[in-house]
């Protein structure tokens, strides 16, 4: 007679098997290299990531059923879970920093249903709605210009502050509610100070105002960032600038 130990060994046996065919089959789906907008700055020299590129796979009829799963919709991780399946480099998914992700999204799009975009946006003039195409691969990026260092942080300094600080992944953005929050999600070390309990304490009472402010947009300033704007053709010919949302619906035609 089996013992249970020996249906969960089986059971887990018939579990990696499934995994390796999977992954196989994965591998045979055309793929591409894209480049991140940060250009991998804001990760440590240790991770995949700092490369500045990662592999994404074309999406299958199978991906569909990421897109309508009501779980993933009503928690609002469907592009997470979407970018989760479709990147081929591994990689942890939680690792990847908020100002990479509409460029990831952007990508995915592109290799889905191409570079047209239909969009229907409103004539500043005549303020009728109007149907136009984007060309997604038009679409423009805010590189970043200051260098990072090993650990994927980058030095603030005043006359009176030196400040280390990274990039919140998208995890860590999504979970932060208040301005004290995203500083000390940002902060990693205040003169020479890296313990989180000694930057939580900075912020909350030595941190002046003016100089937090200052330093936010510092931040501001050089963030990476994909550019979801594009000049569109008016009813009379014009042309005028509007924006556009990245979302579930974007993966829709």
């Amino acid at each position: 007679m089996a013992k249970l130990t020996d249906r969960y060994e089986n059971k887990n046996l018939i579990n990696l098997a499934k995994d390796k065919y999977e992954q196989k089959q994965k591998s045979t789906i055309p793929a591409e290299i894209v480049s991140l907008t940060s250009q991998g700055k804001v990760y440590p020299e240790s991770s995949p990531l700092r490369s500045g590129k990662v592999e994404m796979r074309y999406m299958t009829a199978y991906d569909e059923d990421i897109l309508t799963n009501n779980s993933y919709i009503t928690e609002g991780v469907v592009l997470d879970k979407l970018l989760e399946a479709l990147i081929v480099t591994d990689i942890d998914i939680n690792e990847i920093a908020q100002v990479d992700k509409d460029g990831l999204i952007l990508n995915a799009r592109i290799l889905s249903y191409g570079a047209d975009y239909p969009v229907r946006v409103t004539d500043p003039k005549t303020k009728n709605q109007i149907q136009r195409t984007i060309d997604l691969s038009k679409i423009q990026t805010k590189t970043i210009d200051i260098d990072s260092d090993a650990q994927g942080e980058f030095l603030y300094e005043t006359e009176s502050l030196q400040i280390k600080f990274k990039f919140p992944t998208a995890t860590q953005s999504n979970n932060t509610k208040t301005i004290s929050e995203y500083l000390s999600t940002t902060i990693t070390e205040v003169n020479g100070k890296r313990k989180q309990s000694e930057i939580d304490h900075f912020i909350r009472y030595e941190f002046l105002l003016k100089d937090s402010k200052d330093f936010q947009n510092y931040i501001i300033k050089n963030t990476p960032s994909v550019i979801l704007e594009y000049e569109f053709e008016g009813e009379d010919g014009s042309a005028f600038t509007a924006g556009f949302p990245v979302g579930p619906n974007f993966f829709w035609l």
